[in-house]
């Protein structure tokens, strides 16, 4: 009996380590070959391998070297404006929204969460003539805050849901202790729900500065000059060029911006952490 135990636990884990090794072979090889790539000589990936035998940074000079047609720091700096300033709205908005639905009832409650539903089921670029005429009829195409603008209310639904759920997960006592003592509204969403929803202020923050990162079909459609470019649309034009595009170059700023992603997470991923709810009631 103890025999055939072990034999089934061996097995589970066996089955287990193989998933995990194979999920990570997926993750890393990808990754491992857009760093060799970056550091080949030359512009072709025909004749780039996972490991170059004459590896050089001259990709990663490139991008800084102030070329007219690469303004690659220009990118850098525009992407992370957009990014930081979309994750702060997205945080601020979702917060309140968020809370007003997992904490009051209201008229138009059901109906505005079923709004919000219906809208995550609509892809963003499904708007995309709109929103540009949009643009055209405010005066704020190429508006780095237009775009924000548009980023931060596209993370609102989806967010809201995530939030709410969380919320909804925390001890009404909390609450109801606290105004008991006197404590507002106001004083409740921020010395209360806010601390105990830092696992998901975590995550709505992360995706909030992920999103401008990997986006290339709203930012085009906006940003119109180079030197307003986000880091997806010019790097994008690096390989759309018909003679002259650079494949390894591409690769080397794809990795930079893996950069200020890593930088965040290590910032938040301490927040990720359930269970928090616990504490508080028991405290």
């Amino acid at each position: 009996m103890r025999a055939n135990m072990k034999h089934k636990k061996f097995l589970r884990l066996l089955v287990s380590y193989t998933i995990l090794t194979f999920v990570v072979v997926i993750i890393i090889y990808p990754l491992l070959w857009t760093i060799g790539a970056s550091l080949n000589p030359g512009n072709s990936l025909i004749s780039t391998s996972i490991i170059p035998k004459n590896p050089t940074l001259d990709h990663y000079r490139e991008l800084f070297a102030g070329k007219e047609s690469l303004q690659y720091g220009q990118w850098y700096l525009n992407s992370l404006k957009i990014s930081i300033f979309t994750m702060i709205g997205s945080v601020i908005s979702v917060s309140f929204t968020a809370y007003a639905f997992s904490r009051f009832r209201f008229k138009g409650r059901k109906n505005a969460l079923t709004l919000f539903l219906l809208l995550q089921m609509i892809p963003q670029f499904s708007a995309l003539i709109a929103l540009f005429v949009l643009a055209q009829m405010l005066g704020m195409v190429n508006s780095h805050w237009l775009l924000i603008l548009l980023y931060v209310g596209g993370q609102i639904p989806m967010n809201t849901y995530l939030m709410k759920g969380y919320m909804d997960s925390i001890p009404m006592d909390l609450d109801e202790s606290a105004k008991i003592d006197g404590a507002s509204s106001t004083r409740i969403f921020f010395q209360i729900i806010m601390p105990l929803s830092k696992p998901m202020i975590a995550v709505v923050a992360m995706n909030g500065f992920t999103g401008p990162l990997g986006d290339f079909v709203l930012s085009s459609a906006i940003l119109r000059t180079p030197d307003a470019y986000t880091l997806p649309i010019g790097l994008y034009n690096l390989v759309n060029q018909v003679m002259g595009a650079s494949y390894t170059t591409f690769a080397a700023g794809a990795i930079l911006i893996s950069i200020p992603v890593a930088i965040i997470f290590l910032m938040l991923q301490r927040n990720f952490i359930s269970g928090l709810t616990l504490g508080g009631i028991k405290g």
